[in-house]
């Protein structure tokens, strides 16, 4: 542009010269008109010139302008392709997971009409051996009349054979009936535990259909997460278990979600068991990747939030059901970024709703050092329900996540997750899981885990009790 600007420039001003150094005849005859003509065709010129130069000066910045605006049409353009295409692999990632629930569903539905015949099977089978029960029944009876009437007399040795032989016979019987009732019972929990499972998988299959239906921008990457049913309605046996540690007793080795009742006027609601330990205990909190947001209402910490099969919190109604019969132990595990394990137990008590929870916490012990007695006769609080002791702001609304905090204290396990080891000791980390044993002191944790479970102690927390404590 500058150089065709810059010809049409040089032939304007060679046209000037060769009308200036070429007189005309009119010229000749009147010279002052001449010069007069001459510097007016040169003031033309220069016009001419300026205007053209502000022109092509005006049309360099117009482009320059237009190809930035360019750049950036391009780059948002492209930023927009990259996001679309992250869209793009996350349905079909959910589309595949989609099918693979819907395939699982089809074999617990298999298994469970399986299991459905064989305990058909096996109650008829009880029912034949109750009715051979009561004819041996009234044989024995039958035989009773006979020894009643018999009694002025001798009994012979035959009779007291039969006698025996019926009495050997109806023993195996009801080991027999014991036997089958057990198994039926087996039969039943196996049902029971097919369903939930359906119905767990059912929830997942409609939760990922939902998710793939508004996956459309990249804030639905991060959801709310999903309440976990406050009760199993369905099931009202006065035969569940009262807690994980009553199910290792029945003979569970495998850790899982099962179906408990602590008690006969609670309703039965699902929780993780952990069949690791010894005895079993039932899963409260769980952290190990920060895939769940823990900074939660009230109602989501009551009823419970996130996912069995990762990060969760059972609920604090259904953690006071299982802590109600009092005696209960509350175990604390955690794991730090260099793989370290450690864990400390308290004796727990766990008031009401009516007391906003209030927690009561006795006698630690273990190997990591103590950093929730400051806590202990603190009500819940969570980012709408400010229940703590600092006067001038909510701790939960601070911190992050609901907790027993104090003023604010020096134990949180459901602040935010960070998903690498942090350098800095800033202000910043106030809002992270934090368990500070002391002013100098405190752990970066990696996962943690908390559970319950009944203690052998009668009297745990009696006046008489010490705080222990350890160091760093």
């Amino acid at each position: 542009m500058k150089s065709v600007l810059t010809s049409v420039l040089l032939v304007l001003l060679l046209a000037a010269a060769s009308a200036s150094l070429i007189p005309s005849a009119e010229a000749r005859v009147t010279p002052p008109a001449e010069t007069r003509s001459r510097f007016a065709a040169l003031d033309e010129v220069r016009l001419l010139a300026n205007g053209l130069l502000q022109l092509g000066q005006s049309l360099r910045e117009f482009v320059h302008k237009t190809r930035g605006q360019m750049n950036d049409i391009f780059q948002k353009i492209n930023i927009f392709d990259r996001s679309f295409y992250q869209l793009s692999v996350l349905a079909s990632e959910i589309r595949d997971e989609e099918e693979e629930l819907k395939k699982t569903t089809l074999i617990l539905q298999a298994n469970n009409e399986e299991v459905k015949s064989l305990s058909l099977e096996i109650n008829s089978k009880v029912e034949g051996i109750l009715e051979e029960r009561s004819r041996l029944q009234s044989k024995v009876g039958g035989l009773e009349e006979q020894l009643s009437s018999l009694s002025q007399g001798l009994v012979t040795s035959q009779q007291l054979a039969e006698i025996g032989t019926l009495r050997e016979v109806i023993h195996s019987q009801e080991k027999s009936i014991t036997e089958l009732l057990r198994a039926v019972r087996e039969q039943s929990d196996q049902l029971n535990d097919q369903r939930l499972q359906i119905n767990s998988l059912e929830k997942k299959i409609t939760g990922n259909s939902l998710a793939q239906e508004t996956v459309k921008t990249p804030d639905s990457l991060t959801p709310e997460p999903p309440t976990l049913t406050p009760y199993e309605v369905t099931d009202f046996r006065n035969d569940l278990p009262l807690d994980c540690s009553d199910l290792f007793g029945r003979g569970r080795r495998v850790s899982g979600v099962y179906a408990l009742k602590p008690t006969n006027l609670s309703r039965p609601f699902m929780a993780f068991c952990d069949m690791s330990k010894d005895g079993g205990v039932t899963v409260i909190q769980r952290r190990m990747d920060g895939t769940v947001n823990f900074d939660q209402t009230w109602q989501k910490y009551e009823d419970g939030f996130g996912d069995f099969q990762g990060e969760f919190w059972l609920g604090l109604k259904k953690m006071h059901a299982l802590v109600a019969r009092g005696n209960s132990i509350l175990r604390i595990e955690v794991e730090d970024w260099k793989l370290g394990k450690r864990f400390v137990e308290y004796n727990l008590h766990l008031g009401g709703a009516e007391s906003y929870y209030k927690i009561h916490l006795k006698q630690p012990m273990g190997d990591l050092p103590d950093a929730m007695t400051n806590q202990t006769g603190m009500m819940f609080s969570t980012k709408d329900q400010d229940n703590d002791s600092h006067q001038d702001s909510s701790c939960a609304a601070s911190y992050t996540g609901g907790w027993w905090f104090n003023a604010c204290g020096d134990a949180n396990l459901n602040g935010r997750y960070v998903s690498v080891r942090p350098k800095s000791r800033g202000p910043e980390r106030r809002s992270e899981i934090q368990w500070r044993p002391s002013r100098r002191a405190a752990f970066s944790l990696r996962s943690t885990q908390i559970s319950v479970r009944p203690s052998s102690a009668t009297n745990t927390f009696s006046s008489s009790g010490q705080t222990g404590s350890s160091s760093l």
